[in-house]
């Protein structure tokens, strides 16, 4: 067995397989379409972007944890930056409220898509204390994201610890320390987005069937593996360069999609020439197929954490990370200072567990005075019946 490709993440399989039926059918009450589909692209070019900078190494993301930190900012956004990020997370002629609308309804249902697996998607915004920030941005994160808002003195370092708790306790304690302290003067806010998955395989492997044998690694090394095998009936298809097969979990309302490229294949090749329209072409094609003969290695694979800074600018949202970007939605003159990302996986005999994090970074471009009155010179002052508005007194101070 060669270049096995998990392809994208637990996570972002789970969106095409729980918000959708076959092909693009989707059966979700009140989830744009559109939406989907922006953000399978956006899925595919982040994936292929990191790939890029890591094509010697395995990778494993969460595209909707992602997507998700980057529209809870991308709701303070507004002129070039907002445009910019639409492109990237694939919202153009979408509309803002519809966008939110419709992660609020996907939210909503992945987490109770099965009883039989476990998935937790948390948000939270992280402010500074003394930050004055847009209400309307906090309410609509708040109604659309649950996120869980607090403010903090960044300035103690048990700051950063109280956030790190956070999101280890929201991933089952899969992703710890996802920040360093000392937190940075300048830095005003974190936006947070964390997932954890657990889910038995609805047939699961025995484990008297896995025994040791080869893996051929990518960089041409034979590696000794822990191999599951099972016989059975499973979705399955044969296409040009690839084979592909879908591994059903709890009450076969997720899943897991393995793809694997021919021999001669290479694996890098291949997922820079994947699009959503091939994705969604692959998961038609699999058919229900007796006897097939699956042995698929256990493994563990832990991304990160990983910078997606240079990912999105070169995806084209650089003007968010420039310090004349403009997120006036929040409050003037910050920026995305980067933009962290981190995702773990287990996959054996009974199941996988997955976990994900992503930390959206935001700082000041230059110190905002807060409004102050100081009346330390000469003043001019009124008494006024504000009814009427008639002035009762006036007057002017040269000294006290």
């Amino acid at each position: 067995m060669k270049k096995l490709l998990v392809l994208l993440s637990i996570i972002s399989v789970l969106i095409t397989s729980a918000a959708c039926s076959s092909g693009n059918a989707y059966n979700v009450a009140n989830v744009s379409e559109y939406v989907v589909d922006g953000s399978s692209k956006f899925a595919f070019d982040i994936f292929k972007t990191v790939n890029n900078e890591d094509a010697d190494k395995n990778i494993f993301i969460s595209p909707l944890s992602i997507s998700v930190a980057l529209t809870m900012t991308y709701n303070g956004a507004d002129g070039d930056t907002k445009e910019g990020m639409e492109k990237v997370l694939g919202y153009t002629g979408i509309d803002n409220a519809l966008v939110n609308e419709s992660y609020k309804n996907l939210i909503s249902h992945l987490k109770k898509v099965d009883k039989d697996i476990s998935l937790n998607i948390a948000n939270s915004i992280w402010i500074r204390e003394g930050e004055l920030i847009n209400k309307e941005f906090i309410t609509r994160n708040e109604k659309n994201f649950n996120a869980e808002v607090s403010s903090l003195d960044f300035s103690d370092s048990k700051s950063v610890d109280t956030i790190n708790q956070w999101i280890e306790k929201e991933t089952k304690g899969k992703i710890e320390k996802m920040l360093m302290g000392p937190i940075d003067p300048n830095i005003v806010m974190y936006l947070i987005n964390a997932i954890y998955f657990k889910g038995g395989w609805t047939n699961p492997f025995k484990p008297e069937m896995t025994s040791k044998a080869n893996f051929y690694a990518y960089d041409g090394n034979t590696i000794t593996v822990d191999m599951m095998s099972r016989t059975d009936d499973y979705e399955y298809a044969k296409g040009k360069g690839y084979k592909a097969i879908r591994l059903p979990y709890g009450k076969d309302k997720t899943s897991m999609h393995v793809v694997l490229p021919d021999e001669g294949v290479d694996i890098n090749e291949f997922i820079e020439n994947m699009t959503p329209e091939q994705w969604n072409d692959i998961k038609t094609s699999l058919k229900k197929t007796s006897g097939v003969q699956l042995k698929l290695p256990k493994f563990k694979l832990e991304y990160g954490i990983k910078s997606l800074s240079g990912s999105l600018k070169d995806l084209g949202m650089e003007k968010a990370f420039a310090s004349n970007a403009d997120f006036c939605g929040i409050r003037e003159g910050i920026y995305i200072d980067d933009v962290l990302h981190k995702a773990v996986i287990e996959v054996n005999e009974e199941g996988s567990e997955a976990a994900a994090a992503t930390v959206v970074i935001m700082a000041s471009s230059a110190p905002i005075e807060p409004a102050a009155f100081i009346a330390d010179r000469p003043f001019i002052f009124f008494i006024t019946d504000d009814t009427t508005g008639t002035i009762l007194f006036m007057g002017k101070v040269l000294k006290i």
